[in-house]
């Protein structure tokens, strides 16, 4: 008989999401082919199945999506605040509508989980439509003076983990402030931003307000290095974010650059375990550590490093990893076949270091891309493991006695995106929040957001802020 703890398969179906076997390029308003008729491939990372095949933008595309976006800059420019928001409210709308189609869509191309996309990606995605919706017409009451007038066109570069959050992110600022849009979604996950090229058309936007090219890093370059581009906003590596830096030094083009990130989570002797085990659980394992602003690096005080390790491997023992679509699944599927070579590459290199690793006991799936839920202890902060952002869910434990050395080894990072505090003290956490050296602090929770809240980082975690007020500024020219 089972027992109360074991839990049925439960399958979202697939049939609410209508996949074409080809998709071409958004621009202008239409779907078209690539130039020089190039396309790719884009696969289900829980199973290797192909979903679709994708055009593949090359230079001669992205100039004719810029020219596209230019053309339609006067008029969208033109209307008042008013109207602009009537579009955003529109597109809202039909995101909350279609969410249950979307979030399947982004859990078959993505890998992560049904409940992530359906409780978390989706919800805040119309958020944030709904939220820059209200701006439109307020743009003189955001602090940046008297009728701030738009930049022009932008060029918005995305990454794969999480796809249409991240369009949002980037697209309804956008709108919001009178400029138009080129962008470019990750390889690995084209199909919920071209879903949402069709939401512009149900919409009604205007054609060349928004346009969207999928395609390779080759595009993003050509996208990057445009003369009639006049801003470019980029989330990804910061590899990648240096080089679009330099692309970038010596022009008049703004740029806001969101990169990698190694969070530190740190717990205090006096934190309620069980509260933040669940926390150190969802910083790290929440979309399998594919976050930028993931809590990686684990500090916990010395008088209860024992005790939060043997809560915290209990609680990973529970975890379920399979089927991405099962509403019961916690971890997915790594989005990819390089990334999952990145992960356990770096994690060899952590064993190779002396550090001791720990998995979750469980069976990974005959196919796709699949990584067990990992902590490695007996780490020091000269370990590669705490160093390297891994991308993947694989946590490093490190300990500390005093506020004052936590708050060192927090901020001991080439990064300073996130960090999260565990205490029952608001005086501490207010002492130490105001120490740290990262663009988002948490207290007794990690990875909650809103979009009226910016969000951006330090050093190699990039500059410029997105969401809120603050996320206006980028696209403004004040």
């Amino acid at each position: 008989m089972a027992s109360a703890f074991e839990y049925a398969p439960a399958p979202e179906s697939r049939s609410v999401v209508d996949i074409a076997p080809s998709y071409g390029l958004f621009i202008d308003g239409e779907f078209t082919e690539a130039a020089d008729g190039k396309a790719f491939k884009t696969v289900s990372p829980s199973s290797e199945e192909v979903l679709s095949e994708v055009a593949r933008a090359g230079a001669h595309d992205v100039d004719r999506a810029v020219k596209a976006a230019r053309r339609a800059f006067e008029k969208w420019s033109a209307l008042p605040g008013s109207e602009r928001a009537k579009y955003l409210f529109r597109i809202a709308r039909i995101i909350q509508e279609r969410s249950r189609e979307l979030a399947v869509l982004e859990t078959l191309d993505n890998g992560k989980p049904i409940k992530e996309t359906r409780d978390a990606d989706l919800p805040l995605v119309a958020a944030h439509f709904f939220y820059y919706a209200g701006w439109a017409d307020k743009l003189d009451h955001a602090g940046y003076g008297a009728n701030p007038r738009p930049l022009g066109v932008a060029g918005q570069i995305i990454p794969w983990n999480f796809p249409l959050l991240m369009l949002a992110w980037k697209i309804a600022p956008a709108l919001a402030t009178g400029n138009t849009v080129v962008l470019k979604p990750a390889e690995t996950t084209p199909l919920s931003a071209l879903f949402f090229a069709d939401i512009c058309r149900q919409a009604g936007l205007p054609k060349g307000v928004v346009n969207i090219l999928t395609g390779y890093g080759d595009a993003g370059q050509a996208l990057v290095e445009h003369g009639d581009v006049n801003k470019i906003a980029f989330t990804g590596s910061t590899a990648v974010g240096k080089a679009i830096a330099r692309s970038l030094a010596g022009t008049d083009k703004r740029a806001t650059l969101e990169l990698g990130g190694k969070g530190a989570n740190i717990v205090f002797d006096d934190a309620p375990i069980d509260q933040a085990v669940e926390g150190i659980v969802t910083g790290i394992f929440f979309n399998q550590g594919q976050v930028c602003c993931a809590g990686s690096r684990l500090l916990v005080q010395e008088s209860v490093q024992d005790e939060v390790l043997d809560a915290l491997k209990r609680r990973l023992t529970t975890l379920r990893l399979g089927d991405p679509l099962d509403k019961n699944t916690d971890i997915g599927a790594i989005n990819s076949a390089e990334q999952l070579a990145r992960i356990t590459a770096l994690v060899e290199t952590g064993e190779a270091e002396g550090a001791e690793r720990w998995s979750a006991p469980c069976e990974l799936p005959s196919s796709g891309y699949w990584f067990a839920p990992t902590l490695f202890t007996g780490v020091t902060q000269a370990h590669t493991v705490a160093r390297d952002e891994i991308f993947g869910p694989v946590l490093s434990v490190l300990s500390f006695r005093t506020p004052d050395e936590a708050v060192a080894k927090a901020n001991n990072s080439q990064y300073g995106l996130s960090a999260g505090i565990w205490t029952e003290k608001g005086s501490r956490i207010l002492a130490v929040a105001n120490k740290l050296r990262a663009g988002v602090v948490w207290a007794n929770t990690f990875n909650k957001f809103d979009p009226t809240s910016p969000f951006g980082g330090y050093k190699e975690s990039g500059f410029g802020r997105e969401g809120g007020r603050h996320g206006l500024e980028a696209y403004l020219d004040v």
